[in-house]
């Protein structure tokens, strides 16, 4: 028996819902902080933030296309953090406008993510969901270490 536990749109709302998190998140760092913190060999987050830039639309792009690309690293690097929240506002609205493009009969299907990782469309989707909670869980620890409070994760 093949049974759905969410439906293209649920996915989309979830993963959306994890997207206002982030942002939510980025917003509560100070400037410097965003840009320049960082504990033992991790990576300041606006580091981690270009990271998932570089993954979400990018990879679902892929996914639309069928054509795989090489992984590379968001090269705008933003210098801000209102240039980095608009750049994820872009990307906010790129990620409805591309996923809407995948047939859910696709979602099954299999391919090389960035020429590299071989899985279907869905559990690419779920590892850019998880690849960006694992960064803003990197995120809370420093907000926490910086004596702030993170948003709620609960709040999404």
């Amino acid at each position: 028996m093949n049974t759905i536990l969410l439906s293209k749109e649920e996915l989309l709302i979830h993963w959306q819902g994890h997207r206002a998190l982030t942002r939510k998140t980025i917003e509560a760092f100070p400037e410097k902080e965003l840009f320049e913190f960082a504990i033992g060999n991790m990576r300041p987050f606006s580091v981690m933030v270009h990271e998932i830039l570089a993954i979400g639309v990018p990879g679902l792009q892929e996914i639309v296309s069928k054509e795989t690309a090489e992984f590379k690293e968001h090269t705008n690097l933003y210098k801000t953090k209102d240039e980095l929240l608009a750049q994820w506002d872009h990307d906010t609205a790129a990620i409805n406008s591309q996923y809407a493009l995948i047939p859910e009969t696709d979602f099954r299907v299999e391919f090389n993510l960035f020429g590299q990782y071989k899985n279907s469309a869905v559990n690419s989707i779920l590892y850019f969901i998880d690849n960006e909670v694992h960064h803003r869980a990197q995120a809370f620890v420093y907000l926490r270490a910086l004596n702030m409070t993170p948003p709620f994760f609960w709040e999404r």
